[in-house]
């Protein structure tokens, strides 16, 4: 199991369209990919999992994943965290 912890920078926390793109990009693996708040685990894949965890402003998470191709897939989410999911 590969892991990274990551926190939310843009200032709207994980909405809709944030969701979606990790959604969107966690689907390209095979890995089973999981994001933890405190001791909340969803899965990557799932749009409803990501908007429940209600991650706002500043809010450290940790992106977990697991299969073949786990290095990739953390690394993949990750950056759309370093990123801001391209909102500012």
């Amino acid at each position: 199991m590969t892991e990274k912890s990551v926190s939310i920078k843009n200032r709207a926390g994980i909405h809709a369209r944030p969701a979606a793109l990790i959604v969107q990009t966690a689907s390209k693996f095979k890995s089973k990919i999981f994001i933890e708040k405190n001791s909340d685990r969803i899965n990557a894949k799932s749009i409803m999992g990501i908007i429940t965890l209600g991650a706002g402003f500043g809010v450290e998470l940790r992106v977990l994943a697991e299969g073949e191709d786990e290095a990739q897939a953390v690394e993949a989410v990750a950056l759309l965290f370093d990123r801001k999911f391209e909102e500012e």
